[in-house]
């Protein structure tokens, strides 16, 4: 059993760069699903940041710096029910979560889904939490495969379970209020050559993306380290693919920066900035894929942070630390302090 951590952050925890020998990465990929099935009737809210760009997330088309909004991924607080996980990140001081739906976590495809997503966004209401929702639960749709089916299956009926999670996935969003509907693509199936696979993904989402405009919620794609959508060109592959679309976003995870884009993670967010649509935060080591708690890696968050305020962008920056769950609600109180300290003041300099 992995022993709690314990006793205050070290000074070497609140800097970058700790020296810590590269470990195994995580390994990655992701579901998606499909189907508006919540029907809770309730008006989609606009994100409850003041002053938000005409798309939510995105940032300001006259960008100035912004002060920024922090969150907390429910995939690092697994161990607790929901309720009691947005109480906890209320009572830290968290803008908002990154809520992932899983089997415990607003499961969107239990029977009573639309009253259970009436009852959360009246929870979200009260404790004034904004939110994103994330669909990379990790066997949600197979009990046997992380991840899969995939948009990027061979089997059209697999592909097909993944557009309806992604199609789900809008609709709850929609109702919750939330910024946006993140996901990725998933890895190349074996004996798939990466041309029909990106022809795939374009097909995939096509029905989501209909969907996501309907709603006015935009889909925010991560790249993800070891999946065909893999680093902001191919993002920006996908988007040329489809047409440029108005909802089609980014999600930028800035540990997959640091773990293997060619510029480092603050150009990589100004180089992003028009496409923003959420962010996610955890320090890693480059060259290896592994979600460290801030400070344990080798991020500049001072450097990082300062970027993403001067895009303007006011979307949720969510802390993303899945494999810690079992000690969630300590990297969860350690985290918030830890980037309110990195990020700019709301004169602009760094603290």
């Amino acid at each position: 059993m992995t022993p709690e951590p314990q006793g205050e952050p070290t000074r070497q925890q609140w800097t970058t760069g700790t020296g810590r020998t590269p470990v195994t990465p995580e390994p990655q990929g992701e579901p998606t699903r499909q189907q508006s099935t919540t029907g809770t009737g309730r008006t989609p809210a606009a994100p409850r940041t003041p002053g938000r760009a005409d798309t939510p997330g995105a940032p300001d088309p006259h960008p100035h710096p912004h002060p920024l909004r922090f969150g907390y991924g429910t995939n690092g607080l697994a161990d607790l029910r929901l309720d009691d996980a947005l109480h906890l990140l209320a009572d830290l001081g968290y803008d908002g979560l990154g809520l992932t739906l899983d089997h415990m976590h607003l499961d969107p495809f239990a029977p009573d889904i639309a009253a259970r997503t009436r009852r959360t966004a009246d929870l979200l209401d009260k404790l004034g939490l904004e939110v994103t929702v994330e669909t990379g639960a990790r066997y949600v749709l197979d009990p046997r495969r992380k991840h899969g089916p995939s948009l990027l299956d061979p089997d059209p009926e697999d592909r097909a379970r993944r557009v309806d999670l992604l199609l789900r996935a809008v609709t709850i969003a929609a109702d919750l209020g939330a910024h946006a509907v993140h996901c990725f693509s998933g890895t190349l199936p074996p004996g798939t050559d990466p041309d029909t696979a990106w022809a795939r993904l374009a097909d995939t989402l096509t029905p989501v993306l209909d969907a996501a405009t309907t709603a006015g919620i935009p889909l925010a794609v991560e790249p993800e380290p070891g999946h065909l959508l893999a680093t902001l060109a191919d993002f920006h592959r996908l988007r040329r693919a489809l047409g440029d679309p108005e909802h089609l976003g980014l999600t930028l995870d800035i540990g997959h920066c640091q773990c293997l884009e060619p510029l480092p993670p603050a150009d990589c967010v100004r180089a992003a900035a028009p496409w923003l649509r959420h962010v996610q935060i955890e320090d890693m080591c480059r060259g290896v894929h592994e979600h460290l708690p801030l400070g344990e890696g080798e991020i500049d968050f001072p450097e990082v942070l300062g970027a993403l305020a001067a895009t303007g962008y006011r979307g949720l920056t969510v802390v993303e630390l899945p494999r810690h769950s079992h000690a969630g609600p300590y990297y969860a109180e350690l985290s918030l302090p830890f980037l309110r300290h990195a990020a700019p003041s709301p004169q602009g300099s760094p603290r």
